[in-house]
């Protein structure tokens, strides 16, 4: 990724021609170039014929299956300063950790709605989620999961190793933003300023040999061409790096969060489905994964689209399935607005209208 680090993305996308892309679109292997030109502005136009490529890539390689999940967050501690996030330690919100026995409630609770792959999530601080309630939490995963997925902060080799040992399959961590300079802007203090080390952590987790590796940037942050194109880089990095290992890719888009952050980028859908196609042409074997942090029906629109995962019935608070059921609250408070609240029953029968199969055991 370094070569290109100086690279004129515009001046490129100018030299972009119509009828290239249509050659791009029809080739099976792409190049670095050939990709850049698919999440170009010129390419654009040629989202139905690359999202029609797309679904015969995702069919060939993964059948007409989404695999649903869910995110658990026990802790909104952090240690960070991130301009744009709920959790940032500057924003004046109640902190909160959970106890084993409300992470085991809130467990029964997704068990109940049918999921069986969770995502752990906790804000970035080692003392209010140390690596052994990590492990500890782990454990109490394990009786209602089949698959446990980490979301936390970046951690060292031997630790991946450690909650590998007991359970853990695999890692999602986002860079945020591929533009190191802007990085530094937005990310001002404690570990998570060090850009180097987080754009290493999905190797860490590798050599820990970890079966899933999720990566992504949160579009909105920075140019949107240069942060698909050095994600798509990096995915293709893991894949050849780790065989072993299914390697996905994330497409957030930034939510209204505490903190009230303006994105000086607004990422439209028809660009959101762009990245997506573009993606699944460059990398055919890749997991795609969308969020409850788009909205029923465009989530329904993208399902066709080479999509694999999907969060359903999901909240973003801290223990937000017991306060959710406890106090019959639709939607609340979290790291982010959730734009979709869907019942995990609403979404599979969506699922199924779309002509697909909702997996609720992961099986790639």
């Amino acid at each position: 990724m370094q070569k290109y680090k100086k690279f004129n993305f515009d001046g490129f996308a100018n030299e972009v021609s119509d009828a290239g892309l249509e050659n791009i679109i029809n080739k099976t292997d792409l190049s670095h170039a050939d990709f850049l030109a698919l999440i170009s502005p010129k390419a654009l136009n040629r989202v139905e014929s690359m999202a029609k490529k797309a679904n015969e890539i995702a069919v060939k390689n993964f059948g007409k299956n989404i695999l649903l999940y869910a995110p658990l967050y026990v802790s909104n501690f952090c240690v960070n300063n991130c301009l744009y996030c709920g959790f940032s330690t500057n924003n004046n919100i109640q902190r909160e950790a959970l106890t084993f026995e409300e992470i085991e409630a809130n467990c029964k609770i997704i068990f109940g709605y049918g999921i069986r792959h969770i995502l752990l999530v906790c804000g970035e601080s080692r003392i209010k989620a140390s690596v052994e309630y990590l492990k500890k939490s782990v454990e109490i995963l394990k009786k209602y999961f089949d698959a446990i997925d980490l979301e936390v902060y970046p951690l060292k080799e031997d630790e991946y190793k450690e909650l590998f040992e007991i359970g853990v399959d695999g890692l999602t961590i986002y860079q945020e933003t591929y533009d190191d300079e802007l990085y530094r802007v937005l990310h001002t203090k404690e570990a998570k300023a060090d850009y180097k080390y987080r754009l290493e952590t999905c190797e860490r987790a590798g050599r820990a040999n970890y079966r899933n590796l999720n990566v992504g940037a949160l579009l909105g942050l920075g140019n949107f061409t240069k942060d698909v194109f050095f994600a798509g880089l990096h995915a293709q990095y893991l894949r050849k790096t780790f065989p072993q290992s299914e390697i996905g890719m994330s497409f957030p888009r930034l939510r209204p969060a505490e903190g009230g952050f303006q994105p000086k980028v607004t990422i439209s859908d028809k660009q959101l489905v762009q990245a997506m196609c573009a993606v699944r042409l460059f990398i055919n074997r890749i997991n795609i994964t969308v969020s409850t942090r788009e909205n029923s029906m465009l989530r329904n629109n993208l399902i066709p689209l080479g999509i694999t995962k999907m969060s359903a019935g999901s909240s973003t608070e801290v223990g937000g399935y017991v306060k959710r059921l406890k106090h019959n609250e639709a939607l609340a408070k979290g790291q982010f607005t959730i734009n979709d609240i869907t019942s995990v029953k609403s979404v599979k029968n969506m699922i199924y209208k779309a002509g697909y199969q909702p997996v609720m055991k992961d099986m790639f």
